[in-house]
């Protein structure tokens, strides 16, 4: 018998890649293919990527143990006197672990505010910041000193300027002064601001804050313009700060004067929530927040002759008070609700 042969296929080519077969016989004779050699290339393997500082599993156990530690030194310093006071009782340390921490959530979580014009205000030196004033209860006055301490560059310490009953409401006083604010007086503001401290006032008083929800956003008289007389007793500039938000958080449709005269408050407030539904209403309601600091006013261009001309602080106190004013109604007719923003 002749021998078979294998005639391979036209058009076949061999590739590198593949491993010919070469037919062998068998000891009866017959033919057989070759078996096919399998080679095994080894799997390349990922390397093992260190997970970022704040991706730890265990981030979330550092930083309460940091955060812990903090307070047991914070506690240790406190317990042994070992912190400082200023002249007008402000306590730095306090004001950053007890106060600041109080209003964050609100800041960030019920009010969601927002900053505009951060960079308007200085990160050294003297200046006055003046805000419009609204809400029933002082709160966008609060709101303030954590957006500088949050979001200013700088973390600046707002040192404000309040109204006597607040430093003569027990705990309220004390608690203040801590915070760093003092009495709406000029002899205390010019010092202030002539060591270089931020200083925040709201002209508008109680008529701001206590005026009723129909006459939302618009500025009340701005007072005899003691704040602009002590900016240009100094030289140093006016920021106009102008807030949208805090209008709604109480919105105050009556006035119990009755009650007012009673407890020796400027108002008694009535609210949607207040009295009606008792320790609840005094929940603010969670409006959207805008704060914008505008351009800064110069007064060093003034002298001390010029802090006591009653036409010269009158066009001090009127130019910022339609800058405000201005720029309410601009944040405003951006806005579309309320509450949502």
């Amino acid at each position: 018998m002749t021998e078979a042969r294998v005639i391979p296929l036209r058009g076949a080519q061999k590739t590198a890649q593949t491993t010919p077969t070469v037919p062998f016989q068998d000891r009866g004779g017959a033919e057989r293919l070759a078996p096919v050699r399998v080679v095994r290339r080894p799997v390349p393997t990922r390397p093992e990527v260190t997970p970022e500082p704040d991706q730890r599993p265990d981030q979330p156990a550092r930083d309460l143990e940091e955060r812990l530690t903090e307070a047991v030194e914070f506690l240790r310093r406190r317990a042994g006197g070992d912190y400082h006071v200023d002249e007008f009782g402000f306590d730095r340390e306090f004001t950053d672990h007890i106060v600041m921490p109080l209003l964050r959530p609100l800041y960030e979580h019920w009010f969601r505010v927002e900053t505009i014009g951060m960079d308007n205000v200085p990160g050294t030196g003297g200046a006055l910041v003046v805000a419009n004033h609204s809400g029933t209860l002082p709160m966008d006055a609060l709101m303030t000193t954590v957006a500088l301490r949050d979001h200013h560059p700088a973390g600046r310490h707002l040192r404000m300027l309040g109204a006597e009953l607040l430093f003569r409401t027990p705990m309220l006083g004390s608690l203040s002064r801590k915070a760093g604010h003092t009495l709406a007086c000029n002899p205390d503001a010019e010092r202030l601001l002539t060591s270089g401290e931020l200083v925040g006032v709201w002209p508008e008083g109680f008529k701001g804050v206590g005026k009723p929800f129909k006459d939302r956003y618009k500025l009340q008289r701005f007072g005899r313009g003691g704040f602009a007389s002590a900016a240009m007793r100094t030289g140093v500039p006016i920021v106009p700060c102008s807030i949208v938000g805090a209008e709604e958080i109480y919105p105050l449709i009556g006035d119990l004067k009755p009650l007012a005269r009673l407890f020796g408050l400027p108002y008694f407030p009535i609210t949607p929530t207040f009295p009606l539904l008792g320790p609840l209403g005094v929940v603010p309601l969670p409006s959207k927040w805008y704060i914008e600091f505008g351009e800064p006013i110069r007064t060093d261009k003034y002298s001390t002759a010029d802090a006591e001309d009653p036409m010269l602080v009158f066009n001090v106190v009127d130019q910022v008070r339609e800058t405000i004013q201005h720029t309410l109604y601009r944040l405003l007719s951006q806005r579309r609700n309320a509450f949502t923003g």
